[in-house]
């Protein structure tokens, strides 16, 4: 039943919706987090990451898309750009939130993980 509802598109679209509002959270509306060491960098990395592989598996299941290599780096370039694009938005346009390089880096790796997760997964 889980991946029947995987194949659609509302979980990704779905994902990505809930990234956007979480990241335009003004910054003192935010709990405090667990005191562990970059926490908000695992954050950002289960968040793209989750992204990468809910696209993915959308495409790979239910589309008629051509299915090769390029598909799925694109998917992972979109989740880069738009982990970029809200790092922007978090700068100019949300209350008490910034931009960071690190949260961008960790959007990059949460992308790439997954891609590769995935692509061994489906191998």
């Amino acid at each position: 039943m889980f991946k029947g509802l995987l194949k659609h598109i509302w979980p990704a679209l779905i994902w990505s919706v809930t990234i956007f509002i979480l990241l335009i959270i003004p910054g003192k509306e935010l709990p405090p987090g667990p005191e562990l060491p970059n926490f908000d960098k695992i954050i950002h990395i289960i968040l793209f990451g989750g992204q990468v592989w809910l696209w993915s598996y959308f495409v790979k299941h239910r589309t008629n898309s051509p299915k090769g290599i390029w598909v799925f780096l694109l998917i992972v370039l979109l989740s880069s750009l738009y982990g970029i694009g809200m790092e922007y938005i978090q700068k100019y346009f949300v209350v008490n939130r910034g931009f960071e390089i690190g949260d961008i880096a960790a959007d990059i790796i949460g992308s790439v993980i997954a891609f590769l997760l995935f692509k061994r997964k489906q191998a």
